[in-house]
């Protein structure tokens, strides 16, 4: 059984993320999800900063996002996301959902691979770094 590596965040969206449709503009959940992975990550200390200090970098290589229903200017939005692969690359599963009703907005996942900073070479194998900082075992 796989451990509870999740963490969930509360994001109300600006004026500025709204289009002209009057609805959160697609470009602007990859910045909800960017918040809700640099709060998981923290939680693990192991955010940016501790990454760098280690000496790997964390690039992410693919990303999908499904885009269920529109989000709405000053609607509260839950932001879940949770890593589910920390073997070979850390993939990180997100939900979008209304904060009141609970319904779903948008599902996403990102893949990132771990770069050797000093080499510039990527890792085939996350470091074991990750799973110290996630209390895990490959």
């Amino acid at each position: 059984m796989k451990p509870d590596l999740s963490h969930e965040i509360d994001v109300t969206p600006a004026f500025f993320d709204v289009d002209v449709m009057e609805i959160v503009w697609h470009g602007h959940y990859v910045k909800y999800l960017e918040l809700a992975r640099s709060a998981l990550l923290a939680k693990y200390d192991y955010d940016y900063p501790r990454m760098r200090e280690s000496g790997y970098a964390w690039p992410i290589v693919d990303m999908r996002l499904k885009y269920v229903k529109p989000a709405a200017y000053g609607q509260a939005l839950k932001v879940r996301a949770q890593i589910v692969e920390w073997e070979n690359r850390l993939r990180i599963e997100y939900l979008i959902r209304d904060a009141k009703t609970g319904a779903r907005l948008n599902s996403a996942y990102t893949i990132q691979v771990a770069v050797d900073m000093a080499t510039r070479e990527m890792c085939f194998v996350c470091p074991e770094v990750l799973w110290q900082r996630l209390g895990v075992t490959p």
